[in-house]
C-alpha cells in the first residue's frame, strides 16, 4: 500500500485515517493493542504519530488488512520476525511502487 503523505516530524490522527482509508477509532484500537506504536501525546491528548510510527502501521495494516491475519497473529508476527517482517514489507512496497510507474508509462505509450 502506498501512502501520499507529507515529509513530516508528526501526523496528526486524522491525516493518517484519511491515507489509510480507515477510520481514525481503528488507529487509535491499533495504538492501544500494539505496543510497538508510541505517538507522542501533545498538551490535549492528541496523537502525533512520527514517520516511524507510520511504518509500524503500514505493516500492521499489510498483515491485518491485505494478508488476513488476526490481530494475536499480527502481534505474534511483529515481535518474533520484526527485522525480517520490515524488510520483506519494504520490498513489497517499492515493488508496488514500480509497478505503479509501469503502469504510468504504459499509459502514456
Amino acid at each position: 500500500m502506498q501512502l501520499n503523505l507529507p515529509e513530516k516530524r508528526y501526523y496528526g490522527i486524522g491525516e493518517l485515517a484519511k491515507a489509510f482509508d480507515v477510520n481514525a477509532s481503528l488507529i487509535r484500537f491499533w495504538d492501544k493493542e500494539f505496543d510497538e506504536i508510541n505517538p507522542k501525546k501533545n498538551a490535549k491528548g492528541d496523537r502525533m504519530f512520527r514517520p516511524d510510527d507510520v511504518k509500524v502501521l503500514q505493516m500492521i495494516y499489510h498483515l491485518v488488512k491485505e494478508r488476513g491475519f488476526t490481530l494475536e497473529g499480527a502481534k505474534i508476527h511483529l515481535k518474533e520476525g520484526k527485522k525480517k517482517t520490515l524488510d520483506n514489507f519494504e520490498i513489497i512496497s517499492k515493488l508496488e511502487g514500480i509497478k505503479n510507474q509501469l503502469l504510468e508509462l504504459k499509459k502514456g505509450l
